[in-house]
């Protein structure tokens, strides 16, 4: 029941944060979706941390590694956001912009995992 409880409190947050990144940034940038973009990059930075964090020994413990990446980044990323953009860009015939929005937020997102990786080893 703890497991639940810490998940549902990590995911809680997590997309409460996402709500407002997104309100702030997806109404001003309509072809790109920035905030999603933003959310998305920062949940790859996080959860490559906590990763790394994690294999480091006993940094973090199996509940916060529960309600920091199964909860939170769960909670605050937005594959089912991301895939719903570019189903509406190439609805609308941006092909660019789709392409654009789905390479980078793959790469950059690939990128931002090694870099979260990579700043866990400096613990």
């Amino acid at each position: 029941m703890k497991q639940f409880l810490l998940v549902f409190i990590g995911g809680g947050f997590g997309s409460f944060l996402r709500f407002i990144i997104g309100k702030t940034f997806n109404d001003y940038f309509h072809n790109f979706f920035l905030g999603t973009f933003i959310v998305n990059i920062i949940g790859c930075l996080l959860i490559g941390f906590i990763l790394g964090a994690s294999m480091k020994g006993n940094l973090l413990s199996k509940d916060q590694i529960l309600i920091l990446s199964t909860g939170f980044c769960g909670g605050f990323t937005t594959f089912s956001a991301f895939t719903l953009e570019n189903h509406g860009l190439l609805q609308s015939g941006q092909i660019l912009q789709f392409s654009f929005y789905t390479l980078s937020s793959i790469a950059v997102g690939i990128l931002a995992v090694v870099v979260g990786l990579w700043l866990s080893r400096l613990l």
